[in-house]
């Protein structure tokens, strides 16, 4: 079975100590599987997304003006454009 290594605040890690009998590696497997079925069933809301990525994300992301957005759509969609566009088959 492959290894993860995993980066946690030192607070967290203290806590942790403190119940030495949990297997924290089984912890994590069975979180990564339960939010892995979630993201494959498209059950995942974009509000629990982005509260699991951070109060820093979500601050900046509400920072952002939607005309930014926006502006990333619209190049997104050039850059795609482009990107499918250079699998096209020519035929002579």
């Amino acid at each position: 079975m492959p290894n993860i290594t995993l980066s946690i605040p030192p607070e967290v890690y203290e806590r942790m100590k403190k119940f030495r009998e949990v297997k924290w590696s089984e912890v994590a497997r069975r979180a990564i599987i339960e939010y892995l079925e979630k993201l494959e069933k498209g059950t995942i809301s974009g509000e629990e997304i982005t509260r699991m990525l951070g109060k820093d994300f979500r601050e900046a992301v509400e920072k952002t003006g939607l005309e930014k957005y926006e502006e990333y759509y619209e190049k997104s969609k050039v850059v795609e454009w482009e990107r499918m566009r250079s699998f096209t088959t020519r035929t002579k």
